[in-house]
């Protein structure tokens, strides 16, 4: 009897290419000039991507295109997000039961806070010059910088599966 074995290293290679934006644009607007820029385009997902932060659930937005000729995934994320966790106040007297709104950042990718949106590129092959693409992407009107980042440095990499 043969004795098959998995390695758990074989599954935690990373396909995809992640480059940072920033920016001051709406997430549609930012849509809107990538497919003015690149040869692709993004639509609105219907689902959001959803993650569990410390202080509730948190929802960002995602924008998608696949290219099925060259099996290309293309996904604008959102990294920032404001969520408003309803707070009761245990007091009694004149102010019991009152709820106090509270307005909190969660973020997707944590450890890159300053980072507005995300664009990961999955299914690439080894010829693709992510530099040309940031130097498209930096030439959109209101975009302050584009760079890419080296996915294998990000402790919640998780957050990018969906």
């Amino acid at each position: 009897m043969a004795i098959h074995k998995l390695h758990l290293d074989e599954f935690d290679e990373t396909n995809y290419q992640l480059i940072a934006i920033h920016t001051s644009l709406e997430d549609y607007r930012l849509a809107y000039f990538i497919n003015q820029k690149l040869p692709i385009v993004l639509s609105k997902c219907k689902k959001d991507i959803q993650i569990q932060v410390k202080d509730g659930e948190s929802q960002f937005v995602n924008y998608v295109y696949v290219d099925k000729s060259r099996d290309i995934q293309w996904n604008l994320i959102q990294n920032k997000n404001e969520i408003t966790p309803k707070v009761k106040i245990g007091n009694q007297g004149l102010f019991a039961e009152t709820q106090n709104n509270f307005i909190t950042k969660a973020y997707l990718l944590p450890e890159l806070k300053k980072v507005d949106y995300f664009l990961k590129i999955e299914n690439l092959n080894i010829s693709f010059e992510s530099s040309e693409l940031t130097t498209l992407l930096n030439t959109i009107e209101r975009v302050t910088t584009v760079y890419t980042i080296n996915v294998e440095n990000i402790k919640s990499k998780n957050n990018l599966i969906f």
